[in-house]
């Protein structure tokens, strides 16, 4: 829950927002980063409202169906700062699909590992092609934050990519 309560209030740190709009930014944007998947963001903000981190008004504009719009509080910001602050820290070790399959790879043939292991390394470049192009356009667009995350995957793609090679060569 700590996770998506940063992103919500992270999200309502940058504007007061009405919820599809919060689920529409989590679903184009954040969590092609984060993982993180909201099957609805009305009860995690009813929760939150409760505690007095969020208020919600009701809104209506033209003709437009009444709408509610979801504000942070000065103690949703105070929490959100806290929450920030922890995740610098937070060194949860990230889960790579290919460990387990490092673990099990004595059981595989050496050919069979070696093709197996380039067909990911074909992939990663694919990847880190992608995320090239990406990271190329958004600079253009000076949306900074979407830079050094992607920065950041690049970086994790292409340590891989080393540690592949390495153990190909090693088979």
């Amino acid at each position: 829950m700590i996770g998506h309560e940063m992103i919500l209030l992270g999200l309502l740190k940058e504007s007061p927002k009405h919820g599809y709009e919060i689920k529409k930014k989590i679903r184009e944007i954040l969590s092609l980063f984060t993982g993180v998947d909201f099957k609805s963001v009305y009860y995690p903000l009813k929760i939150m409202e409760k505690k007095g981190l969020v208020v919600k008004r009701a809104a209506k504009q033209g003709k437009r169906p009444q709408r509610f719009i979801y504000e942070l509080t000065s103690s949703g910001d105070a929490r959100f700062d806290e929450l920030l602050s922890k995740s610098f820290l937070n060194f949860k070790r990230p889960n790579f699909s290919l460990d387990l399959s490092l673990y099990f790879l004595q059981y595989m043939s050496p050919d069979i590992a070696r093709r197996r292991l380039r067909a990911r390394m074909r992939v990663l470049e694919k990847i880190s092609y992608s995320l090239n192009q990406l990271i190329n356009s958004l600079k253009k667009d000076r949306n900074v934050p979407s830079v050094r995350i992607l920065e950041h995957n690049l970086q994790m793609v292409d340590t891989e990519s080393k540690f592949l090679n390495r153990l190909v060569a090693s088979l």
